[in-house]
């Protein structure tokens, strides 16, 4: 992050690079810290909307902050735009955004970057 809060060019870069697809639940993880507003990115389990199967459930607000605008564009391209196409449910008006990522789809990878998310939680 840069002195004033906003994610950083390497701190976007990360997002983008970031195996997604393959670890969907350490992608989250990876975002969670640069969001302003630790209010609008809520993480919960739950069951699906459609088929009531054990899902993580998120749900972003960007509250109008063009950093967290920034984030929600690098998380767009992150795996080529699939993690943004398999896991997105719906979006509003006004920086509103809610994904359902299932359970058994999260199967993270040893990349280096899931290994660097994995050393920071610790």
């Amino acid at each position: 992050m840069d002195s004033d809060g906003y994610p950083d060019e390497q701190d976007l870069g990360r997002i983008v690079a970031f195996d997604s697809l393959h670890d969907p639940v350490g992608f989250v993880k990876l975002v969670r810290p640069l969001w302003s507003y630790p209010d609008r990115f809520v993480f919960t389990e739950g069951k699906s909307q459609t088929l009531g199967r054990p899902v993580w459930k998120l749900y972003l607000s960007t509250g109008g902050w063009s950093g967290n605008e920034s984030l929600v564009d690098a998380m767009q391209e992150a795996g080529g735009g699939l993690w943004w196409f398999a896991f997105w449910l719906r979006s509003e008006r006004g920086g509103h955004y809610w994904f359902e990522i299932p359970k058994a789809w999260n199967r993270p990878t040893n990349s280096a970057v899931t290994r660097e998310v994995a050393d920071a939680e610790s």
